[in-house]
């Protein structure tokens, strides 16, 4: 991947391009107690939170699915 400021930089560019910080805050937020991502680097939690939050907005999905109950 490269050194871990190109990482930061990059992910940094891309949320404040597509204005998604607000989403990429709050899903490192809930990373940061879930146990599969205890122990990665912090380059990579940013980097799962960036690809995760960029898909869900790609598709047009902005928050979770409301769940229906029939």
């Amino acid at each position: 991947m490269g050194h871990w400021e190109d990482t930061f930089w990059e992910v940094t560019e891309s949320i404040n391009k597509k204005g998604l910080k607000k989403e990429i805050d709050a899903q490192i937020e809930k990373m940061r107690y879930q146990d599969k991502h205890r122990y990665k680097e912090t380059r990579d939690k940013w980097r799962y939170a960036h690809d995760k939050v960029v898909k869900e907005n790609s598709n047009g999905r902005n928050t979770k699915p409301s769940r229906k109950t029939y």
